[in-house]
């Protein structure tokens, strides 16, 4: 067994959190190149090492670290022939085809900048990205109408020549067709050199999910990829020549998290299934079969898994551990889950701007619902509406103190944002927008964003908790919760709830739901208003867009007061 851990942190073993915490350094080379360092590494070392197990429907297919430094030398010098070159901006719309992981290591070589995003953007997302961002080379998937939107769109924009890739088993006239030309590409590939070549040149822009206004475009640079170190090693605590299943698709903050930089560097294998739709039973078996070691996706899954039945005729011995994050995990669920496999649930925080900045680390007795304690990397406070460090049990903003260092794993910056970026970090500080508070043993618990929290009554009420109390009723599957003006309580609580296809809607079922969330949290939390949709707004890395739903609610009261009138 071969891994690279070893040449980046000075110990990989420790006795305690405190020890842990304090005693991890990660070493950052001036010349670090994931793609070099890392993948030609281990082609050249253990080329047999397996990097990526992928299927589909219809095909599977094994690649080696040798394949991945063959097939992303081979790209580089096809996206070299058309003009690319360090600095330039590349988007992948490429969902989870194996093509996303040699390009993205390609690009990497070339040190163009890689913009992952998700292949559902509409005509108005792919303007706003094109020329916020000046990218000039689109690589996407054949299928589901995605080449003729980004037609239309260079159309509109006459001063914008694009370089048009596609990936699939079909070609598209006036694409290149990206799997025929790295096939014929050489494969000798020689590394660049550059004069201003940096650790610190930006590798991944992300535009983040515009929950809020319009995506700001989140720079990481060439050092991000070791900061999952963390993440891999000590979060999803992936296994040596294991393999690590992390469900999100690529255009998701989420997959480097989890599909590429820390499993790798770490020694572990990645799993994919490219799946069209999201079938609980048919991921998860896949995955078992496939003998999945480590496991990590949203909450909402490991719920959907749970209420689809069946899993207790499934395998689950190669699985040694399972993490989660994003969204609140109910105590049913990590029992039921627990029930399965003997394994827990570990949850984290973090944000696309950093790696995992809070989580249940292996020595970490878990605390259900806590997100854990910091990690090393971060000097993690809790700052109250004082702009103090906050009491114990005293909610605030979630930020980290870079006062004595800019640590690694954390952006730098919003790319062409100054304004924004000076909003996110100032006075030695980066403000995550965050709310939490921390208990007596140093555990963190989540309370939601600074914009989503609900005043009623006199009473501060997070989304997060009540949230938490819904997804514990049967009916439930997922939920948002939102604050609407009330005339007494200023606002009232209002959950927007997605039933289990079990149930249907109805008055006794609206009060059961109220009472059920009574019984289980502080009874001045529960929504008074209840409406059942068919699913939730959300961006495209799966957050949940409360500020659309409190708009499109502040829009219907408004319609309702000008019928009165």
């Amino acid at each position: 067994m071969t891994t690279l851990i070893d040449k980046y942190v000075n110990q990989k073993e420790f006795d305690s959190y405190e020890d842990f915490y304090e005693n991890l350094e990660i070493e950052v080379p001036e010349n670090f190149n994931f793609a070099y360092d890392i993948v030609d590494e281990y082609a050249k070392i253990d080329p047999d090492k397996i990097a990526l197990k992928w299927c589909d429907e219809n095909e599977e297919k094994t690649f080696t670290f040798a394949d991945m430094k063959r097939l992303s030398d081979k790209a580089a010098n096809f996206f070299t022939s058309l003009g690319i070159k360090k600095g330039d901006r590349v988007l992948l719309a490429l969902k989870s085809q194996y093509d996303f992981w040699y390009s993205i290591v390609a690009l990497h070589k070339i040190k163009a900048i890689a913009i992952p995003a998700t292949h559902m953007l509409k005509h108005e997302d792919i303007k706003y990205r094109i020329e916020h961002a000046k990218i000039n080379t689109v690589i996407t998937i054949r299928d589901e109408g995605v080449p003729e939107r980004y037609d239309e769109v260079e159309e509109q924009l006459d001063s914008i020549k694009l370089n048009k890739i596609t990936a699939g088993n079909t070609k598209k006239e006036g694409w290149y067709d990206l799997r025929s030309e790295v096939e014929k590409a050489s494969e000798d590939f020689t590394r660049p050199v550059y004069d201003d070549d940096s650790v610190d040149d930006i590798s991944v822009l992300f535009f983040s999910s515009g929950s809020t206004g319009q995506p700001k475009m989140i720079k990481h640079s060439f050092g991000y990829p070791l900061a999952h170190i963390v993440t891999s090693n000590y979060w999803h605590q992936v296994v040596e020549d294991g393999l690590h299943y992390t469900i999100a698709d690529t255009g998701w903050g989420k997959a480097l998290w989890g599909e590429i930089y820390g499993s790798w560097i770490c020694g572990s294998g990645i799993y994919i299934y490219n799946y069209d739709r999201f079938h609980p039973y048919d991921v998860l078996s896949r995955a078992l079969k496939h003998k999945i070691t480590t496991l990590c996706c949203p909450p909402t899954m490991y719920r959907l898994f749970i209420k689809d039945g069946g899993l207790e005729e499934l395998d689950y011995s190669s699985l040694q551990h399972v993490t989660t994050a994003g969204e609140p995990l109910n105590d049913e669920v990590y029992y039921k889950f627990k029930d399965l496999t003997g394994l827990e649930i570990r949850e984290s925080f973090g944000q696309t701007e950093t790696v995992a900045t809070i989580a249940n680390f292996p020595w970490i007795d878990l605390k259900l619902g806590s997100m854990g304690k910091p990690a090393p990397l971060f000097n993690i406070k809790i700052i109250n509406k004082d702009g103090k460090e906050a009491d114990i049990g005293e909610e605030g903003e979630i930020v980290i103190d870079i006062s004595n260092g800019y640590p690694l794993g954390l952006f730098k910056g919003y790319y062409n944002n100054p304004i924004k970026t000076q909003e996110a970090i100032n006075e030695g500080i980066y403000h995550t927008g965050d709310l939490a508070w921390i208990d007596e043993d140093g555990y963190y618990w989540y309370k939601g964003r600074i914009d989503d929290v609900i005043k009623s009554s006199g009473y501060k009420i997070g989304p997060f908790e009540v949230e938490s109390a819904l997804l514990s009723h049967d009916a439930v599957v997922d939920c948002a919760v939102t604050g609407i003006p009330d005339p007494v309580r200023r606002q009232i609580v209002k959950a927007t709830i997605v039933l289990n296809k079990e149930y249907t809607p109805s008055d006794e079922l609206t009060r059961d739901i109220q009472n059920h969330v009574k019984n289980v949290t502080a009874p001045y939390k529960y929504p008074r208003a209840i409406e059942y949709v068919d699913e939730l707004p959300k961006t495209i890395s799966g957050k949940i867009m409360r500020k659309k739903i409190r708009l499109d609610d502040e829009k219907k009261i408004q319609e309702e007061s000008q019928k009165d009138e």
